[in-house]
């Protein structure tokens, strides 16, 4: 395919004249629009906005080119805009954009016109091409000159593979180099072609692997490895970087192969390249001093990385226990189940079994990932296990022999075991030790720090030692830190938390003022949604249906104010964790420009969790935009918790969600509640919430 087989004379402007990126983008999908290749035009723009939330599409050299891929493009495209002014396009390297090219891709299995787009991306790296196209005096000759360009090149996998440095004796230096971004149409090969021009004026050799959105091309053989003097990363996703340990290696984000070629391939020619060993911290530093980003967004990537594979677990598990809930609720058992409900029928406790394993991973699957994409392989480990403590707690000291201070045999446990027993396990009055998903971040962090200050501490180890350093060095001395700080300061300061909390709404629910306790009920459901602080608030409700059956069972009419208190409390209290799910979902679909494209997918889940009282469907959102987040959760929860207090709402059963409306006191303003409540979670978030892109 040529590339003006997708070029049509309706989609190109000679003079266009935008006064800013928006303005820019709006004529470029006109242009689109009016070759007749888009199917929805709104469905288009909204693509071709999102991808500019991701990172901006002008990559340099007064270029841009933006693109959408979706179900609303008929057929591959481009349009074309000269902009013999310049326009501000947020570009790469900050200067005014002269040429714009727009991208429309259908949604198949078919991606031949990548390669085609590819080519065009590469053309364009050649000023004098760039120039032809600025000064075409009309269409036709814009037309042609594209054309001739073309017709002049071979394939990309041709134009990058030209030369071999493994049979080179010519005596020039050898590079080998990697170009590689997330959608993999333009930025890769632009960076391939910037990489091979640059080493080409410097007289090195170079062969450059291609990781596009067609895979990995042009792969770098072990004998193209051994053979380089120095190895390029220019990328912005992950690749494998194993293969490249013992050589001279630069690393740098996608746009430097694009725009700083040149200062590359004069690292290469200094020798001032590290060495690579293969170690995370390596790697990291070298991010630090060659491709400076903000604190900021790399704490944002390390937390989504944590994210993206704890919601799987999240939405998966969830699912299976509010389907377990459902079929007992279909049995008849929804307002006599008690604190057996959801387990009471055999495929119901099944079901719930299974959800409730897959869900008990998620703050361990958070950890363990947030440390991987901090020290790579060797945290995994040390962050799993952290999170598994953050979810777990404390050891409980009652199960062990040594709780009455002897051992076995008789024997006094001494002074340093004194202590550990004292400060190191769950006292059997000590409250909760549980510090649940924000535990869970922490732990994360925690872990890929302790693995990067190992792998520094055993830099300077005999080379002979670095096969013990991953399978024993990290392992055990970053699992035994990890455990020693969560068991002996982060866990025990957060059961000393909870146990404050329930003292205090002790005293509130004792005072008589429901409405106050409502609001505080509903809102601690909602802070770290299914962690210690949501549990202290459950199990205060808990106990508070057990007041109730006591004061039944002591003559007390249903109607005693201090019976229906209880049940106000348990109603409060359920209602509140419905409300995060759902009141983030609806932000989803009203606000999308607020969230990412996974967490707009999994808005239907949301919705499915929070109306069966699983408030851990939004955990992923709070974890990777937790200052946002939290507090329209904690506040739409409230208001909901509040207002079912004010209603005298009650529920008898210890769940919430649909499936236990039968045991629900004055149902409908109960449903008015978690309704306004949700409401109020979704317009904070429209109103606070960054635009996704701005969260990096």
């Amino acid at each position: 395919m040529k590339i003006i087989e997708l070029l049509d004379k309706k989609s190109i402007s000679l003079d266009a004249a935008p006064k800013s990126k928006s303005e820019a983008l709006d004529l470029a999908v006109d242009l689109m629009v009016e070759s007749g290749k888009i199917k929805d035009k709104e469905a288009y723009k909204k693509l071709v906005y999102a991808r500019e939330e991701e990172s901006t599409t002008g990559v340099g050299e007064g270029i841009a080119i933006p693109h959408g891929k979706g179900d609303c493009v008929d057929k591959p495209g481009l349009a074309a805009m000269v902009i013999k002014d310049g326009v501000d396009f947020e570009a790469l390297d900050e200067e005014p954009v002269n040429i714009l090219f727009l991208i429309a891709a259908p949604d198949t299995e078919d991606n031949v016109h990548l390669d085609v787009l590819s080519k065009l991306s590469m053309m364009l790296m050649d000023e004098d091409f760039r120039n032809s196209l600025i000064n075409a005096k009309d269409v036709d000759e814009f037309i042609d000159i594209v054309d001739r360009t073309d017709e002049g090149r071979g394939s990309v996998d041709e134009t990058i593979a030209e030369t071999s440095i493994v049979d080179d004796t010519s005596g020039a230096l050898k590079v080998v180099a990697v170009t590689s971004c997330p959608t993999g149409i333009a930025h890769t090969y632009m960076a391939a072609e910037g990489l091979e021009k640059a080493a080409d004026k410097a007289g090195i050799k170079i062969k450059i692997e291609t990781r596009g959105s067609s895979g990995a091309k042009n792969v770098l053989t072990d004998e193209d490895i051994a053979a380089a003097d120095c190895v390029i990363v220019t990328a912005d996703s992950k690749v494998p970087m194993d293969r490249f340990k013992g050589k001279k290696v630069i690393q740098r984000k996608v746009a430097d192969g694009i725009n700083k070629a040149d200062e590359l391939m004069g690292i290469v020619k200094a020798g001032s390249a590290p060495i690579f060993s293969g170690d995370a911290s390596e790697s990291s530093e070298s991010e630090k001093t060659e491709n400076q980003g903000s604190v900021g967004h790399k704490i944002y990537t390390w937390l989504m990385n944590g994210v993206s594979h704890m919601l799987p677990f999240v939405i998966g598990g969830g699912i299976l226990v509010a389907i377990a809930f459902l079929i007992d609720t279909i049995a008849g058992y929804g307002a006599t189940g008690g604190g057996d409900f959801g387990s009471i029928t055999p495929l119901a406790a099944l079901l719930k079994y299974i959800g409730g394993l897959a869900m008990g991973l998620m703050v361990p699957v958070l950890a363990g990932y947030i440390a991987y994409a901090i020290a790579d392989r060797p945290g995994l480990a040390v962050g799993f296990v952290g999170g598994m403590l953050a979810s777990n707690g404390n050891a409980l000291l009652s199960g062990y022999t040594f709780a009455e201070g002897t051992l076995v045999d008789g024997k006094a446990i001494g002074g340093f075991g004194e202590f550990l027993s004292k400060f190191a396990f769950q006292q059997p009055d000590g409250g909760n030790t549980v510090s649940g998903f924000l535990g869970g971040i922490v732990a994360g962090f925690l872990a890929g720090f302790i693995v990067l200050g190992l792998q520094k501490l055993c830099a300077n180890l005999p080379q002979a030692l670095d096969g013990i350093k991953p399978t024993l060095i990290y392992p055990l001395v970053g699992i035994f830190l990890e455990g020693v700080i969560m068991c002996f300061i982060l866990n025990p300061l957060i059961g000393l938390a909870n146990t404050g909390l329930s003292h205090m709404l002790t005293a509130i629910s004792d005072a008589g003022m429901l409405t106050v306790l409502g609001l505080i009920l509903g809102a601690m459901m909602a802070i770290d949604m299914g962690g210690p602080i949501n549990k202290a608030a459950y199990v205060f409700g808990v106990g508070m249906l057990t007041q109730a059956s006591d004061y039944l069972n002591s003559g007390m009419s249903a109607d005693d104010p201090k019976v229906v208190a209880c049940y106000v409390s348990m109603a409060a209290i359920m209602v509140g964790g419905m409300v995060p799910p759902v009141g983030i979902a609806l932000a989803c679909w009203i606000f999308p420009k607020k969230f990412t494209k996974a967490e707009r997918g999994s808005a239907v889940s949301n919705v499915v969790m929070g109306a069966s009282f699983i408030t851990e469907g939004a955990i992923p959102f709070a974890a990777a935009d937790p200052l946002h987040t939290i507090p329209c959760t904690m506040v739409g929860a409230g208001v909901a918790g509040f207002l079912a207090a004010l209603f005298k709402c009650t529920l008898m059963a210890p769940h919430g969600g649909l499936f236990v409306f039968a045991t629900v006191g004055n149902p409908f303003m109960y449903i008015v509640a978690w309704l306004v409540g949700s409401a109020v979670t979704c317009i904070m978030l429209g109103l606070i919430k960054k635009p996704a892109e701005m969260n990096k």
